[in-house]
């Protein structure tokens, strides 16, 4: 599946993959995920794409976002839209397909193998477009839940299809190397 020559890029749809670990029970640990592609061939390049709210004053995905742009990862986010739907509900829009489709033409040029991290059916086009650029695509998803997180086109369209519940053991965060907060550590008076 992989070759030790080849150079490698990674295009991580991140709401996708995030939902698609969640649905398996687990959290990616992602300086792990660096290391296991980075084995399989010459990692050129890992991509991190997510929509960010701009209102919010804390966001729960700022921490991970801030890792990621300092350990390896090229972080490419943009605002969260907002709107109201026909019945009156805010509904809140965040799609990066465009930017990680773009993107992933243009370094197709650079690279012989691509890895999608998504079950987005939207991406069967792109891949087949890379495809005809004569790279191979390998897509990162799930059929081990009920309903299978990958769309059935985009599975048969990839060269390769990894499954990510046979990654989790390599990939996957142990919850007891989780870093201690300062509101979880003991205070002077609990030592006491």
């Amino acid at each position: 599946m992989f070759d030790e020559r080849e150079k490698i890029a990674l295009f991580i749809d991140g709401a996708n993959l995030y939902a698609t670990a969640k649905a398996l029970g687990f959290d990616i640990d992602y300086r792990r995920l660096l290391k296991e592609f980075s084995a399989k061939g010459y990692l050129l390049r890992a991509l991190y794409y997510t929509a960010l709210a701009e209102d919010q004053e804390y966001s729960s995905i700022r921490p991970l976002i801030d890792w990621l742009d300092y350990n390896g990862y090229k972080v490419v986010t943009k605002p969260t839209k907002e709107f109201f739907d026909s019945t009156g509900r805010r509904k809140v829009k965040g799609s990066m397909d465009i930017e990680l489709a773009v993107d992933a033409m243009e370094l197709s040029e650079h690279v012989d193998h691509i890895v999608l991290f998504s079950g987005d059916g939207d991406f069967r086009s792109l891949v087949e477009a890379i495809q005809r650029k004569g790279r191979k695509v390998s897509v990162v998803s799930t059929l081990q839940t009920q309903p299978a997180m990958v769309a059935d086109e985009l599975r048969r369209q990839a060269d390769h299809f990894i499954d990510l519940a046979n990654l989790s053991g390599r990939i996957s965060r142990d919850p007891t190397e989780r870093p201690v907060r300062a509101s979880d550590r003991p205070s002077a008076t609990d030592e006491a």
